[in-house]
């Protein structure tokens, strides 16, 4: 059979950054929506519908395309059957989809008069460059997070970009993919925002973030943001001291699809795994846990694409760091200095934060062991603002003054660090 192949999809195709396996990709997604059942194309499948060897898709197939490209078939140059692409139907045997085409060119034309009348603007399109430009502020939020940690200002300006986000899909018309990513934008921002309530301990604002991002992935079907809100989850437990809550939550990230398309992401659910297990003083779960985190990491093909938040953040300095979070849980303190210092030495430059974290816990492990004046030292390189303005690294010290003035009360040790902590709340 002659065929002709379809311009107008590959020119859409092009302009919305769809590859063959791309679109076949979306509109199997969007096929499970409609039917409950995950489509079947691949690649080859729109092939040929560029190719014009399929000319007119099933019914079902035809509805998740339109869902995806927000046009109808015929506008994305698919011809109905029983009508050669060069020869249009006579009036009298006109089917529906030739009435909508009609009926869309008629609705076209109008919106073109309506926009050239003066003082009347035409409909905004939202496209992915409106999601680009979200996306470079979300990792501006990433960049603050690991600066400066949990302060408010970083939370409010991620809940406030996530509401810009939502804001979008009711400010023009847009493809699915569009729509699908402006949700998985705001589910991050939120989940920065409630992040960013963790680390500060403010736990029942952050569980109200957890709601609103949990919602919002959900509408995306980003796996890579559920497993961030859920992993998130399980950290948030932890600190709360309810490891049960924080293994459920972090057994939900760990059996999403993506854990087993990217070992990048087993390992890091392994890992925070590993430091629930320290929680609840489980010292073989925690080890077994480690070493599965750790062969997951050396299988990740480190060349892989994977989001700006997993990029800034995991690596083999985070696996050490959660280490440390579960051998001082367990009280296993050379084991938990061990980490510390592997943390330390692998820590990357913009991991400020961190680095605060892992210093002081270093401190509470040297201290654990009876050396106090080593201890002492290492706290003082806490910096000032992360030990006054971080509410999880204030606490941590707070608790390391109490240990040192017990451990040797009166001592010259616990004069300097007085001394020290002192000048903190002057810088503060």
């Amino acid at each position: 059979m002659d065929t002709t192949r379809n311009v107008v999809l590959e020119a859409w195709m092009a302009e919305h950054g769809y590859s063959s396996n791309s679109l076949a990709d979306a509109v199997n997604r969007a096929l499970e929506r409609l039917t409950g059942r995950m489509g079947g194309l691949d690649g080859s499948s729109v092939r040929a519908w560029k190719a014009g060897r399929v000319m007119w898709p099933k019914s079902a197939t035809r509805k998740a395309l339109e869902d995806v490209s927000g046009l109808p078939a015929v506008a994305l140059g698919f011809v109905p059957r029983g009508r050669p692409s060069s020869t249009p139907a006579p009036p009298q045997q006109e089917d529906p989809d030739m009435k909508r085409r009609t009926l869309v060119g008629g609705i076209a034309a109008a919106a073109a008069v309506a926009a050239a009348a003066p003082g009347t603007a035409a409909p905004r399109r939202i496209g992915m460059s409106d999601v680009d430009r979200l996306n470079k502020r979300f990792a501006e939020i990433i960049a603050s997070d690991h600066r400066h940690g949990g302060r408010l200002g970083i939370e409010q300006r991620a809940a406030a970009l996530a509401d810009e986000a939502l804001n979008l899909q009711n400010a023009g018309s847009a493809t699915q993919r569009v729509r699908s990513s402006l949700y998985a934008s705001a589910a991050a921002f939120r989940s920065s925002a409630m992040w960013a309530a963790i680390d500060g301990r403010r736990y029942d604002i952050a569980k109200t973030h957890m709601r609103e991002a949990q919602a919002l992935a959900e509408m995306s079907g980003d796996q890579a943001i559920k497993f961030r809100i859920w992993s998130h989850t399980g950290t948030m437990y932890r600190h709360m001291g309810r490891p049960a809550d924080a293994f459920a939550a972090n057994d939900v990230a760990r059996n999403l699809h993506i854990t087993r398309r990217d070992p990048m992401f087993a390992s890091l659910g392994m890992a925070r795994q590993a430091a629930i297990h320290g929680a609840a003083h489980d010292r073989t779960g925690t080890r077994r846990a480690f070493d599965q985190a750790q062969d997951a990491m050396l299988r990740a093909d480190p060349g892989d694409y994977r989001p700006v938040w997993m990029l800034a953040f995991y690596d083999q300095a985070e696996l050490h760091s959660l280490a440390l979070s579960a051998h001082l849980a367990l009280g296993d303190h050379p084991t938990a200095e061990y980490h510390a210092h592997r943390c330390l030495a692998a820590l990357r430059p913009h991991m400020v934060r961190s680095r605060a974290i892992t210093t002081t816990r270093l401190a509470h492990a040297q201290l654990a062991q009876g050396a106090a004046d080593a201890a002492a030292t290492t706290a003082m390189k806490v910096p000032a603002d992360a030990a006054t303005q971080h509410a999880r690294v204030t606490r941590m010290l707070q608790e390391f003054g109490a240990a040192l003035r017990a451990t040797a009360p009166r001592s010259s040790t616990v004069q300097a660090w007085t001394e020290h902590t002192a000048t903190w709340r002057m810088a503060a």
